[in-house]
């Protein structure tokens, strides 16, 4: 299986607009972050599911020659992960009926109803994105077909809290990817256990009410013991990677814009 990050930033992204901080004036690429988003493929040549789809969806795409989608996974509603619906339009086109598949829960589908409505029309107009949505429930996993030779991948919703939103993170395989926690129950801790990958929020070393802070992230870190793990999520609270790295212990990494690792 193959991981790509497609943004690792925060909803402000960094550099943050109007900020002149190390981070924000840091010209180490690592320390340039779209909004948060992943794209996973069973194997190379595989068509693409991604995870969120925040308002840098776009660029994002167009960074990575336009990968082939089979579906979107969403983890909640906020604008830096949905923003960037609109833009599955061209995606839409080959899929049956119109409408690209998209996995949530129930409450992010009244969200997306709600914020593009357009799209959900008895007579939508031409063009517009469509969406076949797919409910999904905590700890129920589902089949996201891949077509063709490349079968079927199996996720399995994570359910974590954002200060007091419920939201999904998603295990699939021996991956698990966790964005935007702030608590995570002790059945998700259960269901990570024994990953060789986890991906997991830090947003800063300062506490924040709706996200891990560094020191948080590396608790549950140390507590469920993957293989590896890899931070994402940041804001340009987090100093530049250069010096912020000599904080993390062995087998702990920053994730970076369009780095892409393989997961057995």
């Amino acid at each position: 299986m193959i991981l790509t990050f497609l943004g690792t930033g925060t909803s402000t992204g960094v550099p943050q607009l109007r900020c002149h901080c190390p981070t924000c004036s840091s010209t180490d690429a690592r320390d340039r972050r779209l909004r948060a988003s992943v794209l996973i493929r069973a194997a190379e040549g595989a068509p693409a599911v991604i995870i969120d789809c925040g308002p840098d969806f776009r660029a994002q795409m167009l960074r990575h020659d336009s990968p082939e989608l089979c579906a979107a996974l969403i983890t909640h509603i906020h604008y830096d992960h949905v923003g960037g619906i609109d833009d599955l339009r061209p995606y839409c086109a080959d899929k049956p009926d119109h409408h690209f598949p998209v996995y949530c829960r129930e409450d992010v589908a009244a969200g997306l109803r709600h914020n593009f409505p357009y799209s959900f029309a008895e007579n939508p107009y031409p063009g517009v994105p469509t969406f076949d949505i797919h409910y999904i429930e905590a700890l129920r996993p589902f089949d996201v077909p891949l077509g063709g030779e490349f079968g079927n991948l199996r996720f399995t919703p994570l359910p974590v809290m954002h200060a007091r939103l419920p939201i999904f993170g998603y295990r699939c395989g021996n991956l698990a990817y966790i964005t935007d926690c702030s608590s995570m129950p002790a059945e998700t801790k259960d269901a990570i256990r024994g990953v060789d990958t986890l991906v997991i929020n830090a947003l800063r070393p300062q506490q924040h009410m709706s996200h891990l802070s560094l020191a948080e992230a590396l608790a549950i870190i140390e507590e469920l013991k993957p293989g590896r793990a890899y931070l994402t999520h940041m804001s340009h609270d987090m100093p530049p990677v250069r010096r912020a790295s000599r904080l993390l212990p062995t087998g702990v990494h920053f994730a970076c814009d369009n780095l892409e690792i393989e997961v057995f």
